[in-house]
């Protein structure tokens, strides 16, 4: 297992890959085998911003060096703008989420674009995040002491609407008037992949729109914990924008949010749930700032439902990287201990705040899973006074 996770990560000895030969200043193509799953940061004894120059790396081998007619440039490119795709598919959801796991079409897809058919594409929601917020006619609650705006990414928008739904929920539940800037990709599956100039662009979008909103009072709110890793830390690494240091200063992850600004566990203490047993994986991206045992503790203040971490091993998806057809038995294979771990907890439902672990998590195991803002909406919300 170790071998397998410094194949994904291009970690092990300095001399592993050079990112630069003196010569003739290409960047060597094992640049392509990193995932950007950045543990390389916290494995650092030195604290090197490894992560920050494979991105950084990356970005100038698919800039310069890589073939732009190529079906591998082509496929990446694609994948890394998973928001254009889930903006067309989400205007026919029922037609996509049938041609996009029929048979035929992902044997083509494999065939020509690399996309493996091993996988079965998530479910494009009937009614996306945005959808249902303008339907509710918006933030319920108005405080100006207390707002946040709500960064949803595109997942929870398209894919998983009941999570943007709980995240929004649980903060009115707080008495927070939330609010939902216009916003793009967060960037993570382009930075991934060298689309560097792509992830600029919805940078720009999303400082512009979060830092008006900063600037109303609010702080910055993430669901998925690589949403608010890349807001808070890759943005100020790679880009220059102005307003760009002020994201990052007031990004945050939900439950971390709560945590620090009110007594979550206390309002939590003797809640009762008619909720599953939980397995949950925590996310590398949740572990690289520092939110990997924060779920479990939340959710422990709860009766009703057990949770049990799973261990510390990478789910083997890392975003994009698992749908590529040439990664996917590595995916697999790394994923293999996080399956292992899950099977043999008590829970036989998965937990975590990461839609591309939970595809791994549910691909690999069959189990449903959820997010932990799922289950303090079940616990703190009352179904009277929850809207539809």
């Amino acid at each position: 297992m170790l071998d397998l996770r410094h194949e994904l990560s291009g970690r092990g000895s300095p001399e592993q890959w050079r990112l630069k030969r003196k010569d003739d200043h290409d960047i060597d193509e094992s640049i392509q085998k990193c995932s950007n799953c950045m543990r390389c940061d916290s494995a650092c004894p030195s604290e090197v911003p490894l992560s920050q120059m494979h991105n950084t790396a990356r970005g100038s081998f698919v800039e310069n060096q890589m073939d732009k007619l190529s079906t591998e440039y082509i496929r990446n490119r694609i994948l890394s703008n998973y928001r254009t795709s889930a903006w067309l598919a989400s205007k026919v959801p029922r037609l996509s989420n049938f041609m996009m796991n029929f048979g035929p079409a992902r044997w083509v897809m494999e065939k020509t674009l690399g996309v493996t058919a091993e996988r079965d594409f998530p479910e494009f929601a009937e009614q996306t995040f945005r959808e249902w917020w303008v339907e509710r006619g918006g933030a319920q609650v108005e405080n100006p002491d207390k707002r946040v705006a709500y960064f949803h990414g595109c997942y929870s928008n398209y894919n998983t609407p009941e999570v943007g739904k709980a995240m929004v929920e649980v903060f009115e539940e707080f008495g927070y008037e939330v609010m939902v800037p216009d916003q793009g990709c967060s960037g993570t599956p382009m930075f991934a992949n060298g689309m560097l100039d792509d992830a600029r662009r919805h940078a720009e979008t999303n400082v512009e729109n979060l830092v008006a909103a900063i600037g109303e009072g609010a702080d910055v709110i993430a669901s998925c914990t690589s949403c608010s890793l890349s807001l808070r830390q890759e943005y100020p690494e790679l880009f220059d924008i102005h307003g760009i240091e002020d994201v990052s200063e007031h990004t945050y992850e939900a439950l971390e949010y709560l945590r620090i600004h009110e007594d979550l566990e206390g309002e939590l203490e003797g809640s009762e749930v008619d909720f599953p047993d939980l397995a949950y994986h925590a996310p590398c991206h949740a572990r690289n700032q520092g939110l990997d045992g924060q779920a479990i503790e939340v959710v422990d203040r709860i009766d009703g439902v057990e949770a049990e971490d799973v261990g510390d091993s990478c789910s083997g998806i890392s975003g994009t990287y698992g749908w590529k057809a040439e990664k996917y038995d590595l995916s697999m294979e790394i994923g293999e201990e996080m399956f292992e771990h899950m099977e043999s907890a008590e829970g036989d439902v998965g937990m975590t705040e990461c839609p591309t672990c939970a595809m791994q998590m549910g691909h690999g195991t069959g189990y449903e899973i959820r997010h932990p803002l799922e289950v303090l909406e079940a616990a703190l919300v009352s179904e009277d006074t929850s809207p539809a």
